[in-house]
C-alpha cells in the first residue's frame, strides 16, 4: 500500500520528467495556495451567483404579490392545478368516506374553479342531450311522432346548474360567516371552497344524467336514489364539522336544507328533461279522425274524376 511519502516523491518524479521534456512549462502543486488569477475567477463566480440569486429573489417576490382582480394573474391562481389533482378530488367525490373531510383531504387549502367549471358544463350537455335521446327512444314506434331536436334545452339546463353551482355555495357561505361572526363555536370554510365542493359533488349526475336514457321509469328513479345519497353524503361530510358545534336546531336545519335543496336539482332535471317533455309533445288524438276523413274524402274525389 502507497504512504503519503511516496504519492508525494511520485508526484514531484511526474514535475522532474515534465520539465526536462519541456523546459518552459509551469507546474502547480496541489498543496500550494491558490494564485492570484484562480482568486480573481473564484470571485468572478462568486459575484454571478450573486446576480443570479438576487434575479431569482425578484423573481419571487414578484410572483407573490398578490395582484389586482382586473388582471389575468388573479384569476389564474383558481385553476392552479394538475390531472392528478383533478382526478384524486373527483374520486373523493365519488367515494365519500366517514372521517374524511373533502376540504381538509383533497382540497388541502388550493381550491380550484376548473374542475367545479368543466363538470358543470359537462353536466349541461348530458342532461340536455340524454333528455333528447330519452324522448326519442320512449316515442319511437309512435307513428304520429316527429322527432326534432330540442337545443333550448341546453339553455335552461346551463341557468339551472350554473346557478345552483353559484347561488347555493354563496347562501351557504354567507350563513355559515354570519353564524362565525354571531361568535359561534364554528368553523367555517372560504367562498372558493365552498363553490370547490359544491362543483364535485355534481360530478356524480354526469353518469346518472346518461343512464337515464334507459326508458325504464322505476330505473331512472333509483339512480336519482343513489346519486342524491352520494353526493349528498358528500355535502353532509364536509359542512357538518361546520355547525355541529352551533345549536342543534341550527345545525340539523342547516344539513337539511342542503340536502333537500341538492335533491331538488336532481328531481327537477328528472321531471322536465326526462318526463314531461314526454307528455307535452304527444298530439291530440281528436286530431287523429279529421285528418284521416280528410285523406278518405281526397281519394275518393280523385277516383271519381
Amino acid at each position: 500500500m502507497a504512504t503519503p511519502d511516496d504519492l508525494k516523491f511520485q508526484e514531484f518524479e511526474e514535475a522532474t520528467d515534465l520539465l526536462s521534456a519541456d523546459p518552459g512549462a509551469t507546474t502547480l502543486s496541489v498543496s500550494s495556495p491558490s494564485t492570484a488569477p484562480a482568486q480573481g475567477d473564484v470571485k468572478l463566480d462568486l459575484s454571478e451567483d450573486d446576480e443570479g440569486q438576487e434575479e431569482n429573489s425578484e423573481l419571487l417576490g414578484k410572483e407573490k404579490q398578490t395582484s389586482g382582480f382586473w388582471t389575468f394573474e388573479y384569476y389564474q391562481s383558481f385553476f392552479n392545478v394538475d390531472t392528478m389533482q383533478v382526478l384524486d378530488r373527483i374520486k373523493g367525490s365519488v367515494m365519500p368516506l366517514p372521517g374524511r373531510n373533502f376540504v381538509k383531504h383533497h382540497i388541502r387549502n388550493n381550491p380550484d374553479l376548473y374542475g367545479p367549471f368543466w363538470i358543470c358544463a359537462t353536466l349541461v350537455f348530458s342532461v340536455a342531450i340524454s333528455g333528447n335521446l330519452s324522448t326519442f327512444l320512449s316515442k319511437m314506434g309512435d307513428p304520429h311522432y316527429h322527432y326534432r331536436p330540442q337545443f333550448h334545452r341546453v339553455t335552461i339546463a346551463a341557468v339551472v346548474v350554473f346557478l345552483y353551482a353559484w347561488l347555493v355555495p354563496l347562501g351557504v357561505w354567507g350563513f355559515l360567516t354570519w353564524r362565525q361572526g354571531a361568535e359561534r363555536q364554528t368553523g367555517g370554510y372560504s367562498f372558493l371552497e365552498t363553490v370547490c365542493v359544491y362543483g364535485y359533488s355534481l360530478f356524480i349526475y354526469i353518469p346518472t344524467s346518461v343512464l337515464w336514457i334507459i326508458p325504464f321509469d322505476w330505473l331512472q328513479w333509483l339512480l336519482i336514489l343513489v346519486a342524491m345519497v352520494i353526493s349528498g353524503s358528500l355535502l353532509v361530510l364536509t359542512f357538518w364539522p361546520a355547525v355541529r358545534d352551533d345549536t342543534k336546531l341550527t345545525a340539523f336545519a342547516t344539513v337539511t336544507t342542503i340536502v333537500v335543496l341538492h335533491a331538488l336539482l336532481a328531481i327537477g332535471c328528472k321531471m322536465y328533461f326526462f318526463q314531461t317533455a314526454v307528455h307535452t309533445e304527444s298530439p291530440s288524438p281528436s286530431l287523429a279522425p279529421s285528418s284521416s276523413n280528410h285523406t278518405a274524402a281526397l281519394t275518393s274525389a280523385v277516383k271519381s274524376h
